[in-house]
């Protein structure tokens, strides 16, 4: 085969797993592009080593990892502050979270199932750790999580259930649209 040929033969074969791969590591479509293209330019170029390796899978996410890491090696970081943060102090985000929790979470904590509700509750704003819970309740370390995490699961379900949210593809929430509901 021609060079040209398996390099087709590589990218019908595997450019949608290692896309996959970079889209998962960036979350941005125009740098999952770049680093895809990047990538098999860096193919292209080491050809001999490339079609000398015995894993040729392992290999070519080898070349992506090394791309991924130069591209954002090189990639400036940019941070942004706005106004809204340097507006508040640590004491009062806390004292707005607190407010927050007490006003929006708490109602929908009390309305899960008194196993999920008083896990929520002792881990959450009581602070006790899972491995405490644990012994207080006479339950596995285990069981305790999957309960803490069980009741995570229905408290979304409810907070979901009672207004719409609109999501990007990272479930980021992108916009709220209210339904007649009792949480506003």
């Amino acid at each position: 085969m021609e060079i040209t040929q398996e390099v087709t033969f590589i990218w019908e074969n595997f450019h949608k797993e290692l896309r996959a791969f970079i889209q998962n590591k960036t979350r941005n479509q125009a740098d999952t592009d770049d680093i895809l293209q990047d990538s098999f330019v860096r193919i292209i170029r080491n050809w001999n080593r490339v079609n000398q390796s015995e894993n040729i899978r392992q290999y070519l996410y080898g070349i992506v990892k090394n791309t991924l890491y130069d591209h954002f090696k090189h990639k400036p970081k940019v941070f942004e502050f706005t106004e809204t943060e340097e507006m508040f102090t640590d004491e009062e985000v806390q004292n707005l979270n607190a407010k927050v929790a007490e006003l929006c979470v708490k109602p929908f904590i009390n309305k899960l199932p008194d196993h999920y509700r008083e896990a929520l509750w002792l881990t959450e704003f009581q602070n006790i750790s899972q491995k405490d819970l644990a012994v207080k309740l006479g339950i596995s370390y285990s069981g305790t999580k999957s309960r803490v995490q069980r009741g995570k699961e229905k408290l979304k379900e409810l907070l979901l259930g009672c207004c719409l949210y609109k999501s990007d593809n990272y479930g980021n929430i992108i916009s709220d649209q209210k339904n007649n509901c009792s949480c506003t």
